[in-house]
């Protein structure tokens, strides 16, 4: 096999235990990195480091994978304000994975004579989008719709997205059965223990049918 060392410089072809003692000899592990190679590549490292790298590339791979997703949320002019709330949180949750929205207004028939009603909702979306992203550009207006692409803005300088906290916060702790049937197991228990004489007999209490005769 072929021998990379930790410099990263190669050392040659050599056997698998030779290999194999020379990176026990540097405290380090040999690693795989190429076995479809004629002959395979190995590698002296630390192998908890380079576990690590890996790790930090496939990340930043998905990220970049994420980056480039561009995804729609469409508008109207006359949108009812809780509609307005639902495509709103759809666009954070899609900026704050790291993905580009792309939003669309729409008109249709008589719409087309208030134009300036849907460049207000366009705005309003955009003021509202401002802590979690950016528009790439000002909105134009092409026939029939309005549109703009707006980029999610870096972690450090992007908010939290508010729905994310609300779903972390943990639920509060409900009485299990078990509980409820200990408590209950208790205070039978307490009332078997009690050896107190019951009340006496109440005067003129006459439908016991258990008093005793009156002479």
């Amino acid at each position: 096999m072929r021998v990379i060392g930790p410099n990263g410089a190669q050392i040659g072809i050599l056997p698998l235990r030779e290999a194999i003692s020379l990176a026990r000899s540097n405290g380090l592990d040999l690693v795989e990195i190429a076995r479809q190679a004629n002959p395979p590549v190995c590698r002296i490292v630390d192998y908890g480091k380079f576990r690590y790298e890996q790790a930090k590339k496939e990340k930043e791979t998905r990220k970049n994978q994420q980056a480039s997703k561009l995804k729609e949320v469409q508008l109207r002019p006359g949108i009812d304000p809780h509609d307005f709330k639902i495509k709103l949180e759809r666009a954070v949750d899609f900026l704050c994975e790291d993905m580009k929205v792309k939003v669309c207004l729409r008109f249709r028939g008589r719409e087309m004579a208030h134009q300036e009603l849907g460049e207000k909702v366009v705005r309003d979306f955009l003021e509202a989008l401002a802590p979690y992203g950016r528009a790439a550009d000002t909105p134009r207006k092409e026939g029939r719709r309005i549109q703009v692409v707006v980029n999610p803005l870096p972690r450090n300088k992007r908010a939290p997205n508010p729905r994310a906290a609300e779903e972390a916060e943990p639920p509060e702790k409900a009485e299990s059965p078990a509980q409820s049937s200990a408590e209950a197991k208790q205070a039978t228990k307490g009332a078997e223990g009690n050896t107190s004489s019951p009340p006496e007999r109440a005067e003129g209490f006459i439908n016991n049918p258990f008093a005793a005769p009156e002479n």
